[in-house]
């Protein structure tokens, strides 16, 4: 993670009602909180750049994690079935707009690449892939709500 996109996420934090947001990555770990010092209801602008590292405004940690590098593989279970999971934080949408159908239903028959949902994070549209082929078991998020890093969107049997 470079430092716009570090930037571009404090920027986001700051116009959000979010109040802490933390990413892991294979190397790589930032936690990023907002300072609730006042709890005063006010608008306020987006924080600007210059803002963001004035202590009262932002604390940021951010530390380099020593682990071994995995695969980005779902989990597996011992029931024979895997978990697809979110690999970002946004908002969680089963189609692709409002007038049009979800991209896949419980006991849909799925190839490894087909589009199963899209995530929506700083403005940006994800559309989400599957890894496997299989068959859905479950969904577990319902439309337009947010989820985090790392969390189960799906239940599906591989073939």
């Amino acid at each position: 993670m470079d430092l716009k996109e570090i930037q571009t996420l404090i920027k986001f934090i700051s116009s959000s009602k979010v109040d802490e947001v933390a990413i892991e990555q294979k190397d790589f770990k930032i936690k990023i909180k907002r300072n609730n010092q006042n709890n005063t209801a006010i608008a306020t602008p987006p924080v600007m750049v210059q803002e963001i590292v004035a202590p009262q405004t932002q604390s940021i940690e951010a530390q380099q994690v020593n682990t071994p590098a995995e695969p980005s593989k779902p989990a597996e279970s011992a029931d024979n079935t895997e978990a697809i999971k979110s690999p970002m934080i946004g908002t969680f949408y089963r189609k692709s707009s409002p007038d049009k159908p979800v991209f896949v239903e419980v006991g849909d028959i799925i190839e490894k690449g087909q589009v199963l949902c899209i995530i929506e994070a700083m403005k940006l549209f994800n559309e989400i892939e599957s890894e496997v082929s299989g068959k859905i078991v479950k969904v577990l998020v319902e439309d337009s709500q947010p989820v985090e890093y790392d969390q189960p969107l799906f239940i599906i049997e591989p073939n």
